[in-house]
C-alpha cells in the first residue's frame, strides 16, 4: 500500500511540475520565482493523497473477516427426455450458486446460500437450480457446538434433516434417487418459509444419533401451531467399511421409517447402497413403501461410475409400481471442473403411460 501511495503521489505531482515547467520555458525573461508558490501546492497535493490514502484504509479495515469464506459452483447441462411436452428435443438449462460462511468462535458457522439458474423443465431430474437469473437467498443457517459431542443448527429455508448421516454412500445423480431410499423419513422443508432445527450427537464408538424439526414460519400459521410441523429423529452406526441407520419422522399426518445401509469393498468392486422406507398415512386405508439399491465404483478409468433402481418416490400399496433407474460416469478434467454424462428412465403407470428416457450431459464448475 504504502509503495502504491508513493507512485500516486509522483503520478499526480508530475503533471503539475510539468505545467509549471512550460509556462518557465517560454517566457523564461518575464517569470519570476514570485509568479508561483510550488511549496503550497506540493503541501495541498499531499494533504489530498494522505486523505485518499486514509480512505482506501478504511475500506481494507472493512472488508471480509478473516474467518469469511466464499465458495462458488456452477452447472450446465444439455440433454433430450423422450416421453414428455419437450420430447426429442435438445434443451439446456443451468445453475449457480454462491456459499457464504463466516465463523466467529473456530467452531461454529454462519453460512448463507445464493441461488440462480433457469432452463427446461424437462431436465428438472438434475436438481439445478430454478429460480431465475436473478441470485435469491436459498437458505440461511447457523451451527454450533454445545460441549465437546453436541452440535445445534437453525435456519430459514433449511431442512430439518440438515445434520442427518444417513448411511448411503451412493452419489446420486437425478433427484428421484438421490435421497437413497428416504424420501419421506429424511424430510426436508415444508415450504420456502420454513425453519429448520436440527441437532447431531456423537454418542461414540461408531454411533451417531440426530434429530430435526421443520415448519411454516408465515404470519398465518406459524410454528407448532396451525402450520405443517415435522419432527424426526435418526440413529446411524459407521464402521470401517460399512454402515447402517435407522430414521423416523412424524409428518402431521404420517408416520415413516427408513432402513439405510451401504458396504464398502476394498478391491475394485463397487459399493453398495440399499435402502428401504415404510410410511404409515393416518386416517388413510393404504399405506407407501418405497425402496433403493446403488452400485458406486470410485475409480473406473479417470472418473467414477454409478448405477442404480429403485421406486419413484413412495408407492401407494396396491398400485402399479413405478420404477426409476439411472447410470452416470462422472470424471474430472481438472481440480475444478467435472463432466458427467448420463441416462435416466422414469416410469409413468398413472395418467401419463409414457416413460421419460434422458440422456443428457451436466459440467460442473466449483472454484
Amino acid at each position: 500500500m504504502r509503495k502504491f501511495m508513493k507512485l500516486f503521489k509522483s503520478l499526480l505531482v508530475a503533471p503539475a511540475a510539468l505545467g509549471l515547467l512550460a509556462p518557465v520555458a517560454a517566457t523564461a525573461n518575464e517569470v519570476t520565482i514570485n509568479d508561483f508558490n510550488s511549496a503550497e501546492e506540493l503541501a495541498v497535493t499531499n494533504s489530498r493523497v494522505d486523505g485518499l490514502e486514509a480512505r482506501l484504509n478504511n475500506i481494507e479495515a472493512g472488508s471480509f473477516s478473516e474467518t469469511t469464506s466464499a465458495s462458488f459452483s456452477a452447472d450446465f447441462a444439455i440433454g433430450s427426455v423422450d416421453g414428455n411436452t419437450s420430447s426429442e428435443k435438445v434443451v439446456t438449462a443451468y445453475g449457480y450458486q454462491i456459499d457464504l460462511s463466516t465463523s466467529f468462535t473456530g467452531e461454529d458457522a454462519f453460512s448463507v446460500s445464493l441461488d440462480a439458474g433457469q432452463g427446461a423443465t424437462s431436465l428438472s431430474e438434475l436438481d439445478l437450480n430454478s429460480g431465475g437469473d436473478q441470485l435469491t437467498v436459498d437458505g440461511i443457517t447457523y451451527s454450533f457446538p454445545v460441549g465437546d459431542k453436541l452440535t445445534l443448527l437453525v435456519g430459514d429455508s433449511t431442512d430439518g434433516s440438515a445434520l442427518y448421516s444417513t448411511a448411503c454412500v451412493y452419489g446420486g445423480f437425478t433427484n428421484t434417487l438421490d435421497d437413497c431410499g428416504n424420501y419421506s423419513s429424511a424430510f426436508t422443508t415444508t415450504g420456502s418459509n420454513s425453519v429448520g432445527f436440527s441437532g447431531s450427537y456423537d454418542i461414540g464408538n461408531g454411533f451417531t444419533g440426530a434429530f430435526g424439526y421443520a415448519g411454516s414460519g408465515t404470519a398465518d400459521t406459524g410454528l407448532m401451531t396451525s402450520g405443517t410441523d415435522y419432527y424426526g429423529a435418526q440413529l446411524t452406526y459407521t464402521g470401517d467399511s460399512f454402515g447402517a441407520s435407522v430414521t423416523y419422522a412424524d409428518l402431521d399426518t404420517a408416520t415413516a421409517w427408513g432402513l439405510n445401509g451401504y458396504y464398502a469393498f476394498a478391491s475394485n468392486l463397487p459399493s453398495i447402497s440399499v435402502g428401504y422406507e415404510f410410511t404409515e398415512n393416518e386416517g388413510a386405508t393404504k399405506d407407501d413403501t418405497q425402496w433403493f439399491a446403488g452400485l458406486q465404483w470410485d475409480e473406473i478409468g479417470p472418473g467414477s461410475l454409478g448405477i442404480a433402481a429403485g421406486n419413484k418416490g413412495p408407492q401407494r400399496d396396491g398400485a402399479t409400481e413405478e420404477m426409476a433407474y439411472e447410470a452416470f460416469y462422472a470424471y474430472s478434467v481438472n481440480d475444478n471442473m467435472t463432466i458427467t454424462p448420463a441416462v435416466f428412465i422414469l416410469e409413468n403407470n398413472g395418467t401419463s403411460e409414457t416413460d421419460e428416457t434422458g440422456v443428457v450431459v451436466k459440467t460442473s464448475f466449483s472454484f
